[in-house]
């Protein structure tokens, strides 16, 4: 990964992990928590792809994992958005615009559901089964819910970010978008000198044409004058 996109996945990432221990878990919301974490991850993976997506993923799940008042297995959760990242990033358009919303709130919806059963799956494995206490299904719900409420204000804003950074001219290489428009532009002068000299070429052979011509014409007039003048004298004799 860049330098750039490790800097900006890294203060989101510690941002949201704050909001969300600070202020989201203190909202003593029913059910599960809205999951700014998440949206974070989804919003980078949409646009930096399935590789930075799972990277950036299992990074944040640790970082959740070992963040105070976690009290489950260390690596559960990065194993989770591990998964989840990657996943979205699959879900990357080719153009990297989004022609409409449809498609990341669908992402969030699937992500919200995905991370609560595959956390719970998880738990089952290491024996924790907290979820059964609380009823899955109403986890599933209000995972879903919240993060359906909160996604507008924060993954366009990530995605945001995320492409600002991408088109930094100081990151850009020289085959990147920067390097594409460059040639463009080169190309684009050379054409237009190519155009000019070609029509000055044509005007210098006109030119040279209509003189040749001119000049053609001038001898056969005065050669057309000297064999009257010649005529006329030979009939006055």
């Amino acid at each position: 990964m860049h330098l750039n996109r490790i800097l900006l996945s890294t203060l989101l990432v510690l941002f949201a992990l704050l909001t969300q221990i600070c202020v989201l878990a203190r909202l003593q919301l029913p059910g599960a928590v809205p999951d700014l974490l998440l949206l974070v991850v989804l919003g980078l993976a949409l646009v930096y792809g399935h590789t930075g997506g799972a990277l950036i993923g299992f990074g944040a799940g640790l970082l959740a994992d070992l963040a105070p008042p976690a009290d489950h297995a260390v690596g559960r959760y990065a194993l989770v958005l591990c998964v989840i990242g990657y996943l979205a990033g699959l879900a990357k358009p080719e153009s990297g615009q989004l022609r409409s919303a449809t498609g990341p709130m669908l992402v969030v919806v699937a992500a919200a559901i995905g991370a609560t059963l595959l956390y719970a799956g998880v738990g089952e494995l290491v024996g924790d089964d907290a979820a059964r206490h609380v009823g899955l299904s109403k986890l599933l719900f209000t995972a879903a819910l919240y993060d359906l409420l909160l996604a507008p204000f924060a993954v366009p804003l990530i995605m945001a970010l995320a492409r600002k950074a991408e088109n930094d001219p100081m990151a850009d290489s020289a085959g990147g978008p920067g390097g594409d428009s460059a040639s463009r532009w080169i190309s684009a002068a050379g054409g237009v000198r190519t155009a000019r000299a070609g029509r000055l070429s044509r005007l210098k052979r006109t030119g040279r044409t209509a003189r040749i011509g001119g000049q053609r014409g001038g001898l056969l007039t005065k050669g057309g004058k000297g064999r009257t003048g010649r005529i006329k004298g030979v009939k006055r004799l």
